[in-house]
């Protein structure tokens, strides 16, 4: 099974407000931030797929996700792209 680290990014007014998550299917986890049902930080905004990895077991994912949340000036870096 394949499992995605994912960015998203949401615009509101002129700020720029990025989400990253895991999952098992990436299409899917979007609509559901999209349609409210998403986690309670995504609620309330509509998300773009800004950026993802893909892997092939869960922990990696999940440690990827790990990274990605605490590395600001990556996210920043994927923002102004």
């Amino acid at each position: 099974m394949k499992f995605f680290v994912y960015m998203i990014v949401s615009k509101n007014k002129s700020k720029l407000t990025t989400y990253v998550g895991y999952t098992n299917n990436l299409l899917k986890r979007i609509k559901l931030h999209n349609d409210g049902k998403g986690a309670k930080f995504t609620r309330g905004r509509k998300w773009k797929l800004l950026y993802y990895e893909t892997f092939n077991s869960k922990i990696k994912a999940m440690k990827r996700e790990y990274v990605i949340k605490k590395d600001t000036e990556f996210r920043k870096t994927l923002k102004l792209k």
